[in-house]
């Protein structure tokens, strides 16, 4: 299987010669990936080198005079780097953009903490009017991102190199959908986290519902999802910075009783490299850590 970011590359290349008011910026990071569509659309494949303030700037620039903008680099250097540009050329101005990054939270461990972005989807989530997409899958972040070009929004697309098995349908509005039905909880499982949540529940009796749009928020569908009951557990399985969707979550059953189990990637820093793996097993991310932390919140 590829990787989403190999299909990211792909489709975008494919997309520059079906819609002539797209472009591509980009900060070195991919660069050889679309070496080709740059030869073929020099005028609109643009690398401005590793200027991130500058990349998000031309973007919006672009945006400003009607093109349809895919910025891309590694999320570090896509949104928490230039977040001041985000803000102002992008939500000020008020023109649209797709923000692609790669690398997720920890996909490169031996880049160090500057290549790691756990916190980049609770910045942005700081800021009004951004869709926020995260796929689990190379074919889910293929529709998603031709989704995003059809449209004239904000768009945030977030890259992984950890990714589930199978593809789900994802995109149209279609919100959160419903993998497994139990009656005992429910737990949200966010792009590429499915399979381990899936693996960790395996005997349980809970609903598990996959999201691969995480803003907007489907408040209406953990709704349906926890039912009329008199109260409901629910534990929010997300691969970047914990906690980042417990207000939404909080809010979508604000007339219910509730408790809400937040996981995801702690703030402490992990200082030794490692492995991905490594690093989702030290987060409790693992099938075993998300079993043992799931089962104890539901007994309690």
């Amino acid at each position: 299987m590829d990787t989403m970011r190999d299909r990211f590359i792909a489709t975008a290349s494919q997309l520059l010669g079906e819609e002539p008011r797209l472009a591509v910026v980009l900060a070195d990071i991919s660069a050889d990936g679309f070496a080709p569509a740059r030869r073929a659309h020099p005028d609109r494949v643009i690398n401005v080198g590793i200027r991130e303030q500058l990349l998000i700037g031309a973007g919006a620039g672009m945006a400003l005079t009607g093109m349809r903008p895919i910025v891309h680099t590694f999320a570090s250097f896509l949104v928490e780097r230039p977040f001041e540009q985000v803000k102002l050329d992008f939500g000020h101005q008020g023109v649209g953009g797709i923000l692609v990054s790669a690398g997720g939270s920890y996909d490169w461990p031996a880049g160090g903490f500057t290549h790691m972005a756990p916190g980049d989807v609770a910045l942005l989530d700081t800021l009004d009017g951004w869709t926020v997409h995260v796929p689990g899958h190379p074919d889910e972040a293929e529709a998603l991102l031709r989704e995003a070009v059809d449209g004239d929004d904000r768009v945030y697309v977030r890259l992984s190199l950890q990714a589930n098995r199978e593809a789900r349908p994802v995109g149209g509005g279609t919100g959160f959908s419903v993998v497994r039905e139990g009656r005992g909880g429910t737990v949200v499982a966010v792009g590429p986290m499915l399979d381990n949540v899936l693996a960790a529940t395996e005997g349980l009796d809970v609903s598990v519902l996959y999201a691969t749009t995480v803003r907007p928020f489907d408040a209406a569908g953990l709704r349906r999802a926890v039912g009329a009951g008199p109260g409901a557990d629910v534990v929010l399985v997300e691969p970047y910075l914990a906690g980042t969707s417990t207000a939404r979550a909080n809010e979508a059953l604000v007339e219910l009783p509730h408790r809400v189990l937040a996981l995801g990637v702690g703030r402490a820093e992990l200082r030794r490299y490692g492995r991905m793996d490594e690093h989702l097993a030290a987060h409790g991310l693992d099938p075993q850590g998300l079993r043992e932390r799931i089962t104890g919140f539901l007994r309690a």
